[in-house]
């Protein structure tokens, strides 16, 4: 008589393709996350705990802490603000301007970007940070 070892059967996964996958993951979430902000100056927004959305595309205007100013990511010159703005929001129907100013800035600073906003009739709105 003929005694055999029984054979067992062990499932086993296929790890081979799993670096491949983990490669093409991380460097689609690295795409996806430089995407995400496509404001690239840094500036530090003054906080509150109220929180407005604009469902419009608006015309983004930024100040940063040394004054330096830059509309749509463009920098321009303060002289230049309201010519630019005139032009941007010329084929818009109600002109909406995102104002993401630096909280180092004094609020005479504010006003005087605002003061162009209201004498061409444009909304403006202060982009704030999550308290």
């Amino acid at each position: 008589m003929r005694i055999r070892a029984k054979r067992r059967f062990q499932a086993e996964v296929g790890t081979g393709a799993l670096n491949d996958i983990m490669f093409f993951l991380l460097l689609f979430f690295l795409i996806i996350s430089t995407l995400a902000n496509p404001s690239v100056i840094k500036i530090f927004l003054p906080k509150t705990a109220v929180k407005e959305r604009i469902s419009k595309p608006p015309i983004i205007l930024v100040i940063t802490a040394d004054k330096h100013y830059y509309i749509n990511n463009v920098e321009v010159d303060f002289n230049q603000i309201e010519g630019m703005l005139k032009q941007k929001s010329v084929s818009m129907e109600e002109p909406t301007i995102v104002l993401r100013a630096d909280a180092a800035l004094t609020v005479q600073d504010l006003v005087d970007v605002m003061t162009i906003g209201v004498k061409n009739k444009i909304k403006m709105v202060i982009a704030t940070a999550k308290e």
